[in-house]
């Protein structure tokens, strides 16, 4: 097993949970979404967000003290004690389009004809597609800004990706850079 702590991060879409769990699996380390400590159990789901106490008391009794782990998803503005632990983060850039037809599908596999016109599911659908769509607006203080004060105010060092290139590509790319001490820890 190996023993780096790493946060794969970048906005909805790009690919960080994938990205998360082929490292994970490669490491033989323990993987979490962000998403499975943020929202509360709900039917439908993500409609209902833990407090953000209630987040970090979870992820440091079930997660964080593990010797090794890959988290994939976001902790900006409230998981600040959590990147205190990691070794580095990666932060996944994709064009927009491309990311945003990644959320189209992964919404239709998820919910299928909820999202449709007409279906229960599609206010909210069409709600969180709005919110994605936003991410790299600039007319407002966008997401992608507040992401860039907060990897630039990071302790840890931080590796950014093109998700676009295959997941193979990716997996080695992370790995080369803990290999090469980028990240600290021991090498994989």
């Amino acid at each position: 097993m190996h023993t780096h702590r790493l946060l794969v991060t970048g906005p909805s879409g790009a690919g960080s949970t994938t990205l998360g769990r082929a490292l994970a699996t490669l490491w033989a380390a323990a993987h979490a979404d962000v998403d499975d400590y943020l929202w509360l159990p709900t039917t439908p789901p993500y409609t209902h967000k833990r407090p953000v106490e209630e987040r970090l008391a979870l992820m440091n009794a079930l997660f964080v003290p593990r010797s090794a782990w890959v988290l994939s998803g976001t902790l900006r503005g409230w998981g600040d004690s959590v990147i205190a632990q990691a070794d580095g983060v990666v932060f996944l850039t994709i064009d927009p389009d491309v990311r945003m037809e990644r959320l189209m599908r992964r919404e239709v596999v998820r919910y299928g004809d909820t999202i449709a016109s007409g279906g229960e599911l599609e206010a909210a659908h069409h709600d969180f597609m709005d919110w994605a769509r936003g991410y790299e607006d600039t007319d407002v203080p966008a997401r992608q800004s507040k992401d860039e004060r907060w990897l630039a105010s990071l302790a840890c060092p931080v590796l950014r990706l093109d998700s676009a290139r295959p997941l193979d590509v990716l997996v080695a790319a992370v790995t080369d850079w803990f290999e090469g001490g980028a990240a600290g820890g021991q090498r994989p």
